[in-house]
């Protein structure tokens, strides 16, 4: 931690730094390469849409809090799974408090639907009257996709507002927004290629990643502002001054996505390979998918994509003109002395003297001292010289005061 700790403060003073700025064309390579797989993947495999939004069949088994566990949820769906009924091939089974499991599929026929519940009846041995069967209907899950949808217009518009209400930079707002949607496009895409079953918990859980991905940015941009406020006295361009602005806040990004990855992490594994299936998977993998790619946009594309808006601004051009004639200079100091030309003025030669020698080659005359005046007698000062002629003064006829000896002071 000690040498980790010292590496922020080299970065922070910027004895230590990172290209980010520099290299933008490789961050967005990189970028544009995730953002391809994702979308091949969300193209060619599609998303894997839960029960509440294509609507389906849901069995409803009663049982006593002692049989309400998991390893009965994961025996009924092996059962229902092996049923030989496609629809039903790969059930959702949830635990529902202590006294019920839920099996969730796809639509089936009243056959179908009867075979299905034969087979949790012969696996959990319950009666006929335990098991309730209920059709989920598709309006549900379009009712969720309209308001998510609406609310992620929403949240836009606001994030637009505020980043522009803040900095006064609407091409700050318009780096956000692409990273922003940087980040929703990788999350959708990692749901398509793992085949996770999108849930409204996973449109809560990348309504939540928007929120997590401007933090960072708006905190990176805050200090982006800071380093570029007086660019003329601070005598470095816009890209250093940014790119300084991402090294200083580096380290207090990956602290904090290191704290949040974590638990959310854990949780993903209980979800995923512990209970195999439920919302709470849903919900982790698109928090943990949306905000490593949160800290990945605010680093890499957010604050390159800015400073690539905001290269044609008139000051910003002013900074980097003046930076390289300032870095000219202090490489070669002689770069201001004029060279040679035809029209420069020609100094006279210095005139030979009577031995034939250059007047520049004799010795220098020793310095001679300045002539002194008439000395005062027994004093050895320098009289000034006289101003004017002594003339009779008006205080010539006053008393002089007269000094006298301790003795005598006062006594009349």
């Amino acid at each position: 931690m000690g040498k980790f700790s010292r590496l922020g403060n080299d970065l922070y003073s910027g004895e230590k730094s990172v290209d980010f700025v520099g290299r933008r064309w490789l961050w967005y390579a990189g970028s544009l390469l995730i953002l391809l797989i994702c979308a091949s993947g969300l193209f060619l495999k599609g998303l894997n849409w839960g029960i509440e939004f294509t609507g389906g069949a849901e069995y409803s088994v009663a049982l006593p809090s002692n049989q309400v566990t998991q390893s009965t949820a994961d025996d009924l769906r092996d059962a229902v799974a092996d049923s030989g009924v496609d629809n039903a091939s790969s059930p959702v089974v949830t635990t529902s408090g202590s006294e019920a499991i839920l099996i969730q599929t796809e639509p089936l026929s009243d056959d179908e639907s009867a075979q299905v519940a034969a087979v949790i009846l012969e696996t959990t041995g319950v009666a006929q009257d335990d098991i309730s069967q209920s059709e989920i209907g598709a309006s549900w899950g379009e009712e969720v996709a309209e308001r998510a949808l609406l609310g992620l217009a929403v949240f836009l518009v606001l994030v637009v507002l505020f980043i522009w209400a803040y900095f006064r930079q609407w091409k700050m707002s318009i780096a956000a927004l692409v990273a922003l949607a940087h980040d929703v496009v990788i999350t959708i895409g990692v749901y398509a290629i793992s085949g996770f079953e999108v849930t409204p918990a996973t449109v809560t859980g990348i309504l939540t990643i928007l929120g997590f991905s401007l933090y960072d940015t708006v905190v990176v941009f805050d200090k982006v502002r800071e380093n570029t406020k007086d660019l003329r006295a601070a005598h470095t361009t816009y890209a250093e001054a940014a790119n300084l602005a991402v090294n200083q806040t580096l380290v207090r990004s990956i602290n904090t996505s290191i704290v949040a990855l974590i638990p959310v992490g854990c949780i993903l594994y209980v979800g995923a390979v512990q209970l195999g299936t439920g919302s709470m998977k849903d919900l982790a993998l698109a928090l943990f998918v949306g905000m490593a790619a949160g800290v990945y946009s605010s680093v890499f594309i957010a604050t390159p994509l800015l400073v690539h808006l905001k290269g044609n601004e008139t000051e910003v051009q002013q900074a980097e003109k003046r930076e390289r004639a300032r870095r000219r200079a202090a490489a070669d100091k002689y770069a201001a002395v004029p060279a040679f030309a035809d029209d420069l003025p020609v100094k006279d030669e210095p005139e030979d003297d009577d031995d034939g020698e250059p007047a520049s080659a004799q010795s220098p005359a020793p310095p001679v001292a300045p002539a002194r005046g008439t000395e005062a007698s027994g004093r050895g000062r320098v009289v000034p010289p006289t101003q004017r002629p002594v003339q009779k003064s008006s205080a010539s006829g006053r008393q002089q005061p007269s000094r006298q000896s301790r003795s005598k002071r006062g006594k009349k």
